[in-house]
């Protein structure tokens, strides 16, 4: 794979999950592993905007899946 375009890395940052409490955890990983992965499936291939696009709103819904587990 080529280098990653900085704009998804920018994004991807937001997608760290190991400081989390275990319960986060298991909401915030999978949405992570998703974005890694369809970072590495599209990147090059597809139009980058729209991967970005999908990146962002992978991101709102996965912080929305951890408020979601707050108490």
């Amino acid at each position: 794979m080529a280098e990653m375009n900085s704009t998804y890395q920018r994004v991807l940052q937001y997608f760290t999950w190991s400081h989390l409490p275990e319960n986060l955890q298991s909401v915030s990983e999978p949405c992570s592993r998703l974005a890694y992965l369809m970072v590495t499936t599209t990147d090059g291939t597809t139009n980058p905007a729209e991967v970005t696009v999908g990146l962002r709103k992978l991101l709102e819904a996965k912080d929305c899946f951890v408020r979601a587990m707050l108490k």
